[in-house]
Order: C-alpha cells, then structure tokens, then sequence
C-alpha cells in the first residue's frame, strides 16, 4: 500500500512545489465538462532572476509563489505545468469568474516582499566569528493568460489559447492578465 501510494505522488505531484503535476492536470482534463476556464502563469523574469541569485533562491522563488497560488478562491485548481509554469483550471466557470480571483492573485505575488539572505564572504579578520548576512528585497510578478472553452473545442485547444493569452500578457508589460 505504501509502495502504491508513493508511486501515486512521484507521478502526479511536483516534487519541489508541492502542487499536483502537469500529468495530473491531463488527468483532470478527462473529467472537465463542457464548461470551464484555463489560465496559464509564468513568473516574469525568472531566468534572470535564477542567474543573479542562483537556482536555491529561484527554487524558493517557485515554492512561494506555489503557496501564493494555493490560495485561489472560486473553485480553482493549481498545477505546476513545468519549470516557472503554472496553470489554473476553473471547472464549470467562466472568464468573468476566473478574472476576479486572477487578479487577487497577480497582486498578492506583486504586492509580497521576498527577503533574500545571502552570506557575507569572511574576510582573514571574521574567520571564527559569527558569519554576517547580507539582506535584500526583491518582488516577483506573474503574467497570466486566460481563456475560456469555447464550444467543440478540446481541452489541448483551450490550454493552447490561455498560452497565447499568456504571451500577449508578457508583450504588453508583463504583471497583467490578458484574455
């Protein structure tokens, strides 16, 4: 039993965020009706972000904005689609609905201070001493694209459609929502 269920979260949970895995979302994408909303997010910047910080600060990077994410309201479901992607699927919701809590979204990551501690290199002097830290403040933002499905279209379709959202929100400044 134990072997079944650690199987079951290496094949559908990301294993750094926490949030079920894109193989999940496929999953879900089975049982959507013919109603529902999809967004498609990308932390702005993020490579550059990873070259100047270093991938464990971008790795803590991903996990927040995770839990920010874990928070959507409306009946929305979060997956981590793969590297700084993520996706919400609003089953029986349309665009409208979606915004709203999209929006809340985006500004909570915006609006959150993340402090980045990063140690001070010890000088011949500071050996043996307490190691000092050095601290900065740096905000993240996400650019979300959203769409609804649309009548006979198929759930690879809709998700093409919150990715080509997506794009027009990087394009137009990023840190916004774009339908």
């Amino acid at each position: 039993l134990v072997v079944l269920i650690d199987s079951y979260f290496l094949a559908y949970r990301d294993e750094l965020t926490s949030l079920p895995s894109r193989r999940a979302l496929k999953q879900l994408s089975l049982s959507l009706g013919k109603k529902y909303t999809l967004a498609m997010m990308d932390i702005d910047h993020f490579k550059k972000f990873n070259d100047k910080y270093g991938h464990d600060i971008g790795d803590q990077v991903l996990k927040l904005v995770a839990s920010k994410l874990t928070k959507v309201k409306g009946g929305g479901k979060v997956f981590r689609y793969g590297d700084e992607e993520f996706t919400v699927v609003f089953p029986r919701k349309d665009v409208q609905h979606a915004a709203i809590e999209l929006e809340k979204l985006r500004q909570s990551i915006a609006d959150y201070k993340m402090i980045i501690r990063q140690p001070v290199r010890k000088t011949k002097e500071s050996r043996g001493k307490r190691q000092q830290t050095e601290e900065k403040s740096v905000s993240v933002t996400i650019s979300i694209g959203v769409a609804a499905r649309v009548n006979r279209q198929k759930f690879d379709q809709a998700l093409k459609s919150s990715d080509e959202a997506l794009y027009r929100a990087k394009k137009s400044g990023r840190n916004n929502v774009s339908y």
